[in-house]
């Protein structure tokens, strides 16, 4: 199945958050998370189902390297990206995040 790959606005500033963390780390940090992260959403473009379910419908693929996760979930033909979380944050505020942004989801 072909699926239409779509982000809510707030990942924009997930990744460029993660982004200009690890850029200002050690330069080019910032390109290699770029770099990856953009790898893990091509592999979810292709066979979403391989992500395991977490919270109700959402899915999560870790990135390499990089203790992030990207949550998302599959709605009819497409899917649908809801966020870049550090893998530290707490779960719970996670789970609001993701409840908040699904509520408020402008596609």
């Amino acid at each position: 199945m072909t699926y239409i790959l779509r982000f809510l606005p707030e990942v924009e500033e997930d990744v460029f958050g993660g982004y200009i963390w690890y850029e200002t780390k050690s330069v080019g940090l910032g390109e290699e998370f770029l770099r990856i992260f953009y790898a893990c959403v091509n592999e979810i473009s292709h066979d979403p189902l391989l992500c395991p379910k977490v919270y109700s419908e959402f899915r999560r693929r870790l990135l390499r390297r990089f203790p992030y996760a990207i949550y998302f979930k599959i709605e009819n033909n497409q899917i649908i990206v809801f966020g870049l979380f550090h893998c530290a944050r707490d779960p719970h505020t996670v789970r609001t995040q993701l409840r908040n942004r699904d509520e408020t989801k402008s596609l």
